[in-house]
């Protein structure tokens, strides 16, 4: 099999799909991987680590589709990736393709095959491959948000933990899954006044058990919420349905009663944020203002990280990336439902429900098409 790993293109985003490490596992299992040159160069994984373990570099990202069974991002295809894809090719990355009805319909032209990190499970009903990113951006939401409630970058000019004599910020957490958790996790260690929402019962006795008495927990009702969101001095959206939009919490109305200067993170941007007024930011440009309220919504957060998220994100997709090259898309994704949770385009038919619902396509089951 041959497996690609073109360099991601998407603004500052500088994680690679495969560390020298994971290419090691491949060729030593007789599998070719063709790198593009300088794929991972800006965070310390030089061509020359790669060509050490046995992989082909490539100069361009045309060669790279043009030849590979496989194609492994990290970010989902930008607009001129989608176009080097052929009939029959698999992807494997993020695709995020709830809120992007142009990546559909490029991806549903190309006939590829396209399995999304995101969708992909595990035995405890998780979601093992987002987890990893959904741990660092989690954490990334507090450092940037402490950073943007500066005065200097618009924000109310409010030290999280505050100082003695003087009252530490308010934070509250929309959703108490592992972006939650590890946000929560941050928030209460730098001595916020942390409130986390959720809809799980379950979860929040989790989360009341795992915290004690650092963070109120709170059943998501909407006078609850938007009490809790109105007297914030930061915000983060980490609400998450599986492979679908995400809900918006916040509406624009609920702005006006707002602490000015007050921050919102919304993590969960990638699948079209939680927030009624998010609108996707990047790392050179993150932040903008609406009534007065400082938004935060870069789509790639964990890119700022590039190395730790790349070394975090390969641990978890390595075995999947074996499985594939070994035994064939079609026979891995029959032999273990939890990858096949993460098909969503099959040659030009949407397989995963939740995108089909959202964006009124058909939909048509993996076992179908895998028959």
């Amino acid at each position: 099999m041959i497996i690609g790993v073109p360099k991601e293109i998407k603004i500052h985003e500088y994680r690679v799909g495969i560390p020298p490490a994971g290419v090691s596992e491949l060729t030593s299992r007789g599998h070719k991987v063709i790198v593009q040159k300088d794929a991972g160069t800006a965070i310390g994984m030089l061509n020359q680590d790669y060509i050490d373990v046995g992989a082909e570099i490539a100069d361009n990202a045309e060669e790279i589709f043009s030849r590979a069974d496989i194609i492994v991002k990290v970010k989902e295809p930008q607009p001129k990736e989608c176009a080097l894809l052929r009939e029959g090719q698999v992807l494997f990355t993020y695709l995020h393709l709830a809120p992007d009805p142009n990546q559909v319909k490029a991806l549903l032209k190309s006939k590829c095959i396209a399995i999304a990190y995101e969708t992909v499970t595990d035995d405890q009903n998780g979601l093992p491959l987002l987890a990893p990113m959904s741990e660092v951006a989690g954490r990334m939401s507090i450092q940037a948000g402490a950073h943007c409630l500066e005065k200097n970058q618009g924000g109310r000019g409010v030290l999280l933990g505050g100082v003695p004599g003087v009252s530490a910020a308010d934070v509250t957490i929309l959703g108490g899954g592992v972006v939650g958790t590890h946000a929560a996790r941050m928030a209460i260690g730098m001595g916020a006044n942390v409130t986390i929402f959720d809809r799980s019962i379950n979860r929040l006795r989790q989360l009341e058990e795992l915290f004690g008495a650092s963070a109120k927990t709170l059943y998501s009702t909407k006078q609850a919420l938007e009490e809790s969101v109105c007297n914030s001095d930061l915000v983060i959206g980490a609400v998450l349905i599986a492979g679908a939009a995400a809900p918006k919490l916040v509406t624009k109305n609920m702005l006006k009663n707002m602490r000015k200067q007050s921050v919102i993170v919304d993590v969960a941007i990638d699948q079209g944020g939680c927030f009624e007024t998010s609108k996707a930011t990047t790392h050179s440009d993150p932040t903008y203002e609406v009534d007065g309220i400082i938004h935060y919504c870069v789509a790639n957060m964990p890119g700022a990280v590039a190395r730790t998220s790349t070394l975090a994100l390969s641990n978890a997709t390595l075995p999947f990336i074996i499985a594939l090259s070994d035994k064939g898309y079609k026979q891995a994704l029959t032999d273990d439902k939890h990858l096949k949770n993460g098909l969503n385009i099959y040659r030009g038919k949407v397989v995963f429900e939740a995108v089909a619902n959202d964006l009124n396509y058909n939909h048509i089951s993996a076992d179908e098409v895998l028959k």
